[in-house]
């Protein structure tokens, strides 16, 4: 008897190494391969009791939906000890918590610098020596809906882009973009970072605010979904939308202070980061409107301090989960090389937890000019995040991809099954305080941080 299977050609599939599959290649045999890959080490006992958990599919649609329906508005520009309720002596940075014992570089930098801008030191020598006594409090900026980019420092005096969500009702915060270069959220904390610093606050600040009560709120959704297809990512390339943002801004900002008005949007104009702030806050809101939901396995917040990396979880409240940030691999400005690099620092991570940054890159071909690699792998990168997400964004489209959403959700489960990990574009700074910018590239997070967040998911699902 002829067994069916032996009656006609066969018909093979490849999984795993590719040994056998280059053999056949090599045979100019047909295969089906499929891109299989082992969960991550030690992960498969909670992975299979927190799949198990019959909440989890109906929960992570609605973080998901919530995510991607909301609809973030620039309402206001006003003062953080306004509208953070900010004491002197307070101090935000970006990621999770952290004290200035174990604080990196760029942090204490613009610890030093805060200090500095609140006159609560004469000098970077004494503003050092309050810091390590204790005389600041540190807290996270996530745990106040607020985000900043890099090192991503918030004193009282400092003015804030307010953001809401028109769907949800939620509320977030971001600073005021100061541009590039030896800037206070790299670290650096000269007199001309903190002459700029002043100068936003007693000129910027006062003309947004008043420029925003002219023109009413700003739709940023739809901002942000015209600047993917223009050619910017929103992390960090963001070009095309501060050219937006400026254009909507521009006649009322010169009605609002027509003697500030050309030294305001001369700024603005020359800064090609000026909207990556209100884009963070943006981010940040769809994000937060996730939280909270019980049994979602769906990451809410990714977030570096310059010393951890960590994530938090749409089920697992406000609850961090950490590793060790790494060291970007990119292009370095001058004469700077990977000596001179901190470890990852910075909240601009909201941007690819809200599907945008390195999640969108390919919409983006000429960030590779700014991060390194070229652009078939940015339009990879782009690819593989469609594995670990819940949803693709039906607003914010990749023209490259024949208009597809870009990827969001990044779901722990995912991550670990598959072992990717979030690709995240970022700016590098200095690993000396006071240094300033001195590269951008890639970086991926530790692998611990997801891990971990998948261990009290487990030990948070129902039993039996």
């Amino acid at each position: 008897m002829t067994l069916p299977m032996l009656s006609g050609e066969p018909q093979v599939i490849t999984a795993g190494a590719d040994l056998l599959g280059e053999a056949l290649d090599a045979q100019a045999v047909p295969r089906v391969r499929v891109d299989w890959r082992p969960p991550m080490p030690g992960t498969e006992d909670h992975l299979a009791r927190v799949l198990a958990d019959p909440r989890r599919a109906a929960a992570n649609a609605r973080a998901a939906g919530r995510l991607t329906s909301a609809r973030p508005r620039l309402v206001a520009v006003r003062p953080a000890h306004e509208v953070l309720d900010l004491p002197p002596g307070t101090f935000l940075h970006a990621g999770p918590p952290i004290e200035w014992e174990r604080a990196s570089g760029p942090m204490r930098g613009a610890l030093i610098g805060a200090m500095l801008l609140e006159g609560l030191a004469s000098d970077a020598q004494e503003a050092e020596r309050l810091l390590a006594a204790g005389r600041a409090r540190l807290d996270s900026c996530h745990h106040h809906r607020t985000v900043g980019p890099m090192a991503g420092v918030v004193s009282p005096s400092m003015w804030m882009f307010e953001v809401h969500d028109a769907e949800h009702g939620g509320t977030a915060y971001c600073s005021l973009n100061e541009g590039l270069g030896k800037v206070l959220r790299y670290g650096a904390y000269g007199p001309e970072v903190i002459g700029r610093l002043r100068w936003m606050g007693e000129v910027l600040g006062p003309v947004l605010r008043a420029t925003l009560e002219l023109t009413g709120p700003l739709d940023l959704r739809s901002l942000i979904a015209q600047a993917l297809q223009m050619g910017d990512e929103l992390h960090n390339r963001n070009r095309a939308a501060t050219s937006l943002l400026v254009r909507e801004l521009a006649p009322a900002v010169v009605e609002a202070a027509p003697g500030h008005a050309a030294e305001v949007l001369r700024f603005a104009g020359g800064n090609d980061h000026f909207f990556l702030n209100p884009g963070m806050a943006a981010c940040k809101v769809s994000a937060d409107a996730a939280r909270g939901i019980p049994g979602s396995t769906m990451i809410v917040a990714m977030a570096r301090n310059g010393t951890d990396f960590g994530v938090q979880v749409s089920g697992l409240g406000d609850r961090w989960f950490t590793g060790p940030a790494g060291v970007p691999d990119g292009l370095y400005l001058g004469a700077y090389g990977p000596a001179d690099a901190n470890p990852d620092i910075g909240d601009s991570t909201i941007t690819e937890t809200a599907g945008l940054g390195g999640f969108a890159m390919a919409a983006a071909p000429a960030i590779v000019r700014f991060v390194g690699g070229d652009v078939s792998e940015a339009v990879a990168a782009t690819r593989s995040m469609y594995e670990i997400t819940l949803a693709e964004h039906p607003a914010y489209q990749i023209p490259g991809l024949g208009f597809r959403g870009t990827p969001v959700g990044v779901d722990v489960t995912l991550v670990a099954r598959t072992g990717l990990l979030p690709t995240v574009n970022t700016g590098i700074a200095g690993r000396v305080a006071g240094t300033g910018q001195v590269g951008a590239g890639l970086v991926s997070p530790p692998a611990s941080a997801f891990t971990a967040a998948l261990a009290a998911l487990a030990d948070a699902a129902p039993m039996g």
